[in-house]
C-alpha cells in the first residue's frame, strides 16, 4: 500500500498536500488548486477531505466494488481480493462492519505516510477485542476518514483476512473466503461494478495537516503503539 510522494503545495486550507504523480496538479495556480481541493462531491459521491482526483478526473469517484487479486512475489501464492469505493457518510459504518466477520480478537496496524522523504510506516498491535477496537476507531472517526496520510488495517493471521481503510479511503478485503463481506458491502449499497476504476489508478492529491498528526499521535497512544516524533513533516 505505500506510494512514492512528493510535496506539492503547502498552505493551502491550512493542510499540506501532495501528489501522487507527475502532472496536472504543478501546473494550476493557487485558486484553481484551492477550487478544486473544495469540490467535494461528484454527483451523489461525496467525498472526504483525505483525497481529490485528478483536476482534469481522469477518473470520476462513484461508489462500487469489484474482485481483484493480490499475488506475492515472494513464492506466488494468489489472495483474492475485493476493492470497494463508498460515500462519505457510509464509509465508517461500512468499515465496521467489514470488521466485524474477522472475530473476537484481531491485530491492528497503523500506516503512516507523515513523515518526508520515508516509506510508508506500518505500526502493529496484536491481540484487541474487537469491541474495545470499535470503540477506538469510532472516537477517531475524522482522522480515519480525512486524513489523506492515515491508513489503518486489521487482520485476522488464523484466517488469514484482513480488511483496509487505506489512505486514499477505498475499503479493500483480503482473503477467501469473500462472500460474507461482499454481503456485507451489497447491504451497503455498494454493487458489484466490473469496470469501476479506483482514485488510485490516476493522477490524485492527498491532504493532510498538522492537526491530523497530532490525532494520529493519539491514536497511536490509544492502540499501545508509541508515538516516536510529534513532528509533522513532509
Amino acid at each position: 500500500m505505500g506510494f512514492l510522494k512528493r510535496i506539492l503545495r503547502s498552505g493551502v486550507a491550512n493542510d499540506t498536500i501532495k501528489s501522487d504523480a507527475n502532472g496536472s496538479f504543478e501546473s494550476l495556480s493557487d485558486d484553481e488548486l484551492q477550487t478544486h481541493m473544495g469540490i467535494d462531491s461528484y454527483g451523489v459521491f461525496d467525498l472526504t477531505d483525505a483525497i481529490r482526483p485528478s483536476y482534469d478526473l481522469q477518473i470520476v469517484p462513484k461508489q462500487g466494488y469489484r474482485f481483484d487479486e493480490y499475488i506475492n512475489e515472494t513464492n506466488g501464492t494468489r489472495t483474492p481480493v475485493i476493492m470497494a469505493s463508498a460515500t462519505r457518510h457510509a464509509l465508517m459504518t461500512l468499515f465496521l462492519d467489514l470488521i466485524e466477520p474477522l472475530g473476537s480478537t484481531v491485530d491492528v496496524v497503523l500506516e503512516t505516510s507523515h513523515h518526508a522523504g520515508s516509506d510508508q510506516e506500518d505500526l502493529y498491535r496484536e491481540h484487541i477485542d474487537i469491541s474495545v477496537l470499535k470503540s477506538i476507531l469510532l472516537d477517531f472517526e475524522d482522522l480515519l476518514l480525512n486524513d489523506g496520510c492515515t491508513g489503518i488495517a486489521v487482520i485476522n493471521p488464523t484466517k488469514r483476512q484482513e480488511v483496509q481503510l487505506d489512505e486514499h479511503k477505498l475499503l479493500i478485503v483480503y482473503g477467501d473466503p469473500l462472500a460474507d463481506f461482499e454481503q456485507t458491502l451489497i447491504k451497503g449499497d455498494v454493487y458489484p461494478d466490473d469496470d469501476i476504476r479506483f482514485v488510485t489508478e490516476a493522477e490524485h492529491v492527498h491532504s493532510s495537516s498538522e492537526n491530523m498528526y497530532r490525532q494520529f499521535c493519539m491514536l497511536q497512544t490509544r492502540l499501545g503503539m508509541d508515538c516516536e516524533s510529534n513532528e509533522f513533516a513532509w
